[in-house]
């Protein structure tokens, strides 16, 4: 085994780095206060190929391996929790899907546009009814001539409102269970499809929520990814990749609060000394070290079996579940070593604090991974 990231990896983490230092963490608390996607600093970006990392060249991607990808959304999150949600959205949850499931005409028509800067894109799951439970999906589409008519609402619906694409779970036959469910691409431009206000939300504000309305939204028949009935399987496909993306999302975060909590223990004294050496501060600075360390390990193997197209299902759950409930502990560290310094705006630990807090929810809640860790483990240790 060799732990040592190549030089390549090495040299791609200084330069997502120096990007995120220069461009995103001197506004994040501006992204977070206005609730505003920062497009502007984003797009600065672009030479990194953030919005196509592990998208090919050909369709304007970075082709970076699985774990470069996860290296630079976990330098995101260290500086900024909202974009880091936003670009993992994008490349996850949309980009994934088409490059995975989409014929060659989804992949010239959607991928150049989504890697270049010019949109982002969607994926749309939940429902008002449906989080965890995806088989209690009732938006539905009907397929009518050469069209498909789509009914039925969607919630919590990350980049909605910047998105011009939008791929839908939807139930295209209501009596085939499982099989039943497809995924097919919206425009957001379709006559029907609302895009409700932004959700008033904790944390990761800078990363835009919606509800959506189908009301007899009309696609083409072409819209469809891959083979009707196949949207459930290809869903937990693209969800298994997700979660390592919001795992190196949650070690950016935990990351971040790990900085700040030793850079002022460092500076603040109490009883006489700084409180770094109080053995009280140093043993949570190494708690969360440890967990950290640990969890990026988890991380970039469950990359690492992603990239050689190795099952990954069970590490991703684990990578997933392992860091972000990381960086809930180390938030909740660095706001209790800042003491009531932490409680206020003015010191980042209090933003990280609140975007951390949606890593053990999206992607599937903890119970949730620790279901399908279950699973995993029954099946291989079956007797």
């Amino acid at each position: 085994m060799n732990f040592q990231p190549t030089e390549e990896q090495q040299m791609y983490r200084r330069a997502v780095r120096e990007f995120v230092e220069r461009e995103l963490k001197p506004i994040a608390a501006h992204t977070d206060e206005n609730a505003e996607f920062p497009w502007d600093a984003v797009r600065k970006g672009i030479g990194l190929g953030l919005l196509g990392l592990e998208v090919p060249e050909v369709y304007g991607g970075s082709a970076m391996d699985a774990i470069s990808a996860a290296i630079a959304i976990e330098e995101i999150g260290r500086g900024c929790g909202s974009t880091g949600l936003s670009i993992a959205a994008h490349n996850g949850l949309c980009c994934f899907p088409i490059l995975e499931f989409g014929n060659e005409e989804h992949k010239q028509r959607y991928l150049p546009r989504l890697t270049s800067g010019e949109i982002l894109g969607a994926l749309a799951l939940t429902e008002p009814g449906a989080g965890s439970d995806l088989q209690g999906t009732r938006t539905t589409a009907v397929r009518q001539g050469d069209q498909w008519i789509i009914n039925g609402s969607k919630a919590w619906i990350t980049n909605a409102s910047y998105a011009e694409i939008i791929i839908v779970l939807c139930r295209t036959d209501p009596d085939a269970g499982s099989r039943g469910f497809s995924l097919i691409v919206v425009e957001t431009d379709r006559e029907g499809l609302t895009i409700h206000s932004k959700e008033k939300k904790m944390g990761v504000r800078g990363a835009p929520t919606h509800a959506l309305s189908f009301e007899e939204v009309k696609v083409p028949l072409e819209n469809l990814l891959g083979e009707a009935g196949h949207g459930l399987r290809q869903t937990l496909a693209t969800l298994d990749g997700g979660r390592v993306g919001i795992g190196a999302l949650a070690l950016g975060l935990a990351q971040a609060a790990l900085e700040e909590a030793a850079k002022y223990a460092q500076n603040r004294q109490a009883f006489n000394v700084f409180i770094s050496q109080h053995q009280a501060i140093q043993w949570m600075l190494a708690d969360m070290a440890t967990e950290i360390a640990a969890a990026r390990l988890l991380v970039y193997q469950a990359a690492w079996l992603k990239g050689q197209k190795l099952p990954f299902t069970k590490q991703a759950a684990m990578a997933k579940l392992l860091a972000s409930e990381t960086a809930e502990r180390a938030a909740f560290k660095a706001l209790q070593i800042h003491g009531s310094y932490g409680y206020s705006q003015e010191y980042p630990v209090e933003r990280i604090y609140r975007d951390q807090r949606l890593m053990t929810i999206g992607e599937g809640t903890s119970e949730i991974q620790r279901i399908v860790i279950a699973r995993r483990v029954l099946q291989e240790l079956q007797v």
